[in-house]
């Protein structure tokens, strides 16, 4: 029989498959390797020692991941490895950056820590203005009465009366 492209392929899994594994089967289910912070660093630690593995991580952060989704992807890795459980993945994740940091220092590799705040996109006025009020309350300014009266002003403007709406 000659597929076609057209046809469906039923080669994919079964919905719900994935629940369908014995307990224990699967690394993260079983009980970890390292049960505490002191031996998931000691796996840790001379892995981060190795110069293949410093090489890809000054690789990754020249081209500016943050150094703070490299510690989660290694701890979330290991986790799902079954090294340790996550709780203790956590606990290891500050030790991890700052490892990191030293060796990008040590490498005179720029980075990026990444807990920067996120910056808000507004398109709106009304989203602008708001963004306007939440810089000027960050500041401690007194304008802020003056700012407000300008943020309903801009609503008064940027009224949207939806298709059932009254005018």
């Amino acid at each position: 029989m000659v597929m076609r492209k057209d046809q469906p392929t039923f080669d994919a899994p079964v919905p719900g498959q994935s629940l369908t594994a014995p307990l224990g089967g699967r690394p993260w289910q079983s009980p970890p390797q390292y049960a505490t912070v002191e031996e998931a660093l000691d796996y840790y630690l001379p892995r981060l020692a190795n110069d293949e593995v410093i090489a890809q991580l000054m690789d990754t952060l020249e081209m500016g991941v943050p150094v703070t989704v490299i510690a989660n992807t290694m701890q979330l890795a290991s986790v799902m490895e079954g090294k340790h459980t996550v709780d203790v993945g956590m606990l290891v994740v500050p030790v991890l950056i700052e490892m990191i940091l030293y060796l990008a220092e040590q490498n005179n590799v720029e980075y990026v820590m990444g807990d920067d705040k996120p910056q808000k996109v507004r398109k709106t006025l009304v989203d602008k203005a708001v963004l306007k009020l939440e810089d000027l309350k960050e500041k401690g300014s007194d304008e802020k009465l003056e700012s407000l009266e300008a943020v309903d002003e801009v609503k008064e403007e940027q009224k949207v009366v939806g298709l059932m709406g009254r005018r």
